[in-house]
């Protein structure tokens, strides 16, 4: 699967340290192979429809809309669930 940012998202990396910038590269990857995927977790509530993916502290908020992987959020585990 393609995986692509929305603009949220996009700022999101923009804003990003450089070492964490280089990591989400990873899981971007990782994102690639779904449905084979671990790690992920299906949201509830306001994020129903939403997956979430952790990398140290911080948290990839995606949707799954085939054939792509849209990232929405990526943020710190302290504040990505406060929008």
């Amino acid at each position: 699967m393609k995986v692509l940012l929305a603009p949220e998202g996009r700022d999101d990396f923009d804003r990003l340290p450089i070492t964490i910038r280089v990591r989400m590269l990873g899981v971007f990857e990782r994102l690639s192979d779904w449905p084979s995927v671990s790690g992920a977790k299906a949201l509830r509530k306001e994020w129903v429809g939403h997956y979430r993916i952790r990398t140290g502290d911080w948290r990839v908020i995606f949707q799954v809309v085939e054939p792509n992987i849209i990232v929405v959020r990526i943020k710190h585990r302290s504040e990505v669930y406060e929008d």
